[in-house]
């Protein structure tokens, strides 16, 4: 039976849009008419409703999750013959922002199941020179923050949790910000809570960092000519504040309907060779910003190619690790040195799981996905796949 390949991308922004136009674009426009674009009153209500949604007493919004990371560092004092610890498998953002600031960026590796940075690995790497840790709550599932609290409890080091893929998680019962000194948030418009551009905030209940972070983020200063810091330009604009207020209600559902459409594929791969499920610890509220499996094998590219010959788009995060990309080489990495890591980049392979995918995309994608492994992939583009 012919059928003809329905097209799957791995975010479908403009049906967001199109679900919630109305009320973006009345208050994108409200906006617009006020001539108001900087810090307002709906800037800070926004800041005040991700806070408390994230467990913390402050939000400070900035221009990305990159300067989120950023000023965090800066907030700390981090600099020159600092050390931090993070992860080599993640975004550039965590380890570039730390290198920028002539702090070094200490890679430890990650967990096999989760991806996240493991503790074991982590206390291994602490010295003197280490002024904190970093760890990636990946694709949704935040770290054992148990295990590394206490191991940052016992060494006096602060944690920055970056937070950039999950916002609406939990771990233990606790909402993401209740487990870091400092938490950042990314709302890039891929994301879970995704604005029209690049945008981002730093979490805390730090009373101290947060007066600090608002500082930092306006040039050091209160929005006069005197500058008690060096800072830089960094600020939540009121254009990208109206268009998350108007997404933020939305998202718990959002986030219930990629674990729906997780729960799908989980149940559709159950028997597949080749292929690991992505792993959901008992004590973590996955918020699925990826559903990312592991492929066995050295298949990883053949199927990437053969779903993207069918219309479906997939991604690999991240094809390399970032202890073997040429900028950060000289930080101390050769290969060999986070196998897990290493491996995962080998593996790893992303699905669609947006809230806006259909019961027949995902089905679609499912049943294309099991063809392959079952030995039906030579089947030409277009060819139902069941």
């Amino acid at each position: 039976m012919k059928d003809t390949a329905l097209n799957v991308p791995m975010a479908d922004l403009r049906a967001q849009y199109q679900a919630l136009a109305p009320e973006i674009d009345d208050a994108v426009l409200s906006v617009l008419r006020s001539g108001r674009f900087g810090l307002t009153d709906s800037v800070a209500a926004l800041e005040s409703d991700i806070a408390m949604l994230c467990g913390a007493e402050h939000g400070i919004g900035v221009n990305s999750g990159t300067d989120a990371l950023l000023l965090s560092l800066m907030a700390l004092d981090i600099g020159p013959g600092d050390e931090v610890i993070t992860t080599p498998f993640t975004f550039v953002a965590t380890v570039e922002t730390i290198a920028l600031l002539g702090a070094t960026p200490v890679f430890a590796d990650v967990d096999a199941g989760t991806f996240n940075l493991d503790p074991e690995r982590t206390a291994e790497k602490i010295t003197r020179k280490t002024k904190a840790i970093l760890p990636v709550h990946l694709f949704g599932q935040m770290a054992d923050m148990d295990s590394l609290g206490k191991l940052a409890g016992a060494h006096n080091l602060p944690i920055i949790g970056d937070a950039a893929q999950a916002i609406g998680c939990a771990y233990c019962d606790q909402a993401v910000a209740r487990h870091s000194l400092l938490t950042i948030l990314s709302f890039y418009p891929t994301k879970n809570l995704g604005a029209a551009g690049d945008a981002g905030m730093v979490l805390t209940s730090d009373e101290t960092l947060a007066e600090k972070l608002r500082y930092l983020r306006f040039h050091g200063s209160k929005g006069t000519y005197h500058y008690k810091y060096v800072g830089i330009c960094s600020r939540l604009d009121a254009v990208q504040a109206a268009v998350l207020g108007v997404k933020l209600p939305h998202l718990p559902d959002w986030n219930e309907q990629r674990r729906a459409n997780a729960a799908f594929y989980d149940t559709a791969f159950a028997e597949t060779p080749d292929l690991i499920r992505p792993c959901c610890l008992p004590q973590n509220v996955h918020t699925y910003h990826q559903y990312t499996l592991r492929i066995r094998g050295g298949q990883r590219d053949a199927l990437r190619a053969f779903l993207a010959e069918r219309g479906i788009d997939t991604g690999v995060f991240y094809p390399q690790p970032l202890h073997l990309q040429e900028a950060y080489v000289g930080y101390g990495g050769k290969p060999g040195d986070y196998p897990e890591a290493e491996r995962a980049s080998a593996e790893v392979l992303s699905l669609p799981v947006m809230p806006e995918l259909t019961e027949a995309q995902r089905e679609y994608v499912a049943d294309t996905v099991r063809a392959f492994f079952h030995g039906k992939n030579h089947a030409s583009k277009g060819d139902s796949p069941s």
